[in-house]
């Protein structure tokens, strides 16, 4: 009787000390864990440069078609770890390298954060540097920014008036007064609250659903959301029709009889089940 062969194990590695931890899963999802949770996952210099690393590595992995990021503990990141604070400041915009939130944005692979209890500016920015936000009931956003003189330079600033309006993010930054899972939802800084018990593993399904469409075709989606969003409504419009003729115009006969073989294959599994 034949048996059919286990899947491949997942690939995991880690920083030297253990402090960042990467599973690379057969299903093409890595999973990147922040692992230092004595200190609510505080971020050091050289967890900054490996993650930076990580990030751009995964980016050109072809098996990784998507990346969930998760704080192991009571915390998703509370932030930079003062002790280290000027080697951090200082450093932090000058080298793209491994500059941890410019690999995140120019990452092409769709980037899920999975947050949970704490998420304080450093961690704030990170999560604005993902592309959909599963947030578990406890998790808490503040940004200290203005509470201890430390100027933002990963974008908080400027992203987060984007996403929830400017004067709710003046309240946010200047009050330094934190924001629950559930206003933040409301907002639209988060795209799914959770039990806090269940953020990774709906991470995960988010990921999931992503694998299950076409992996060429998502790459090219984000990009030309992000690409689109920073322009006005007519330029953004503009630059979505000049990808899609390049697209099509570099389609083959073959890849459009293979494009209506699977829409028509999909609608026939759609129709079976009214």
């Amino acid at each position: 009787m034949a048996t059919t062969p286990p899947p491949p194990p997942s690939s995991a590695s880690s920083s030297p000390d253990n402090l960042i931890l990467v599973d690379r899963r057969p299903s093409g999802v890595a999973v990147v864990t922040i692992n230092r949770p004595e200190t609510l996952n505080s971020l050091t210099r050289s967890m900054l440069v490996d993650l930076a690393r990580i990030f751009k590595s995964l980016d050109g992995d072809p098996a990784v078609r998507a990346v969930v990021i998760f704080g192991r503990g009571r915390a998703f990141c509370s932030g930079i770890d003062l002790t280290a604070a000027e080697e951090v400041f200082k450093g932090d915009v000058k080298d793209q390298e491994t500059d941890l939130v410019f690999q995140m944005e120019r990452c092409r692979k769709p980037i899920i954060g999975a947050l949970n209890g704490f998420v304080v500016t450093a961690g704030f920015e990170i999560a604005l540097a993902c592309d959909i936000i599963v947030a578990g009931r406890d998790t808490k956003f503040l940004d200290s920014h203005s509470r201890f003189g430390i100027f933002p330079s990963w974008g908080l600033s400027q992203k987060l008036s984007r996403v929830i309006g400017i004067n709710r993010a003046k309240e946010v930054s200047l009050t330094c007064t934190t924001v629950d899972a559930e206003t933040a939802e409301k907002w639209g800084l988060v795209n799914r609250v959770v039990d806090s018990g269940r953020v990774l593993s709906t991470a995960m399904e988010v990921a999931e659903s992503i694998l299950r469409n076409n992996g060429d075709m998502v790459l090219r989606y984000k990009s030309v959301i992000n690409d689109g969003f920073k322009l006005d409504l007519s330029s953004g419009l503009k630059l979505e029709k000049e990808r899609a003729h390049a697209y099509y115009d570099g389609m083959t006969k073959e890849q459009f009889a293979q494009m209506q073989k699977f829409i028509s294959s999909r609608g026939a599994k759609s129709a079976s089940k009214l």
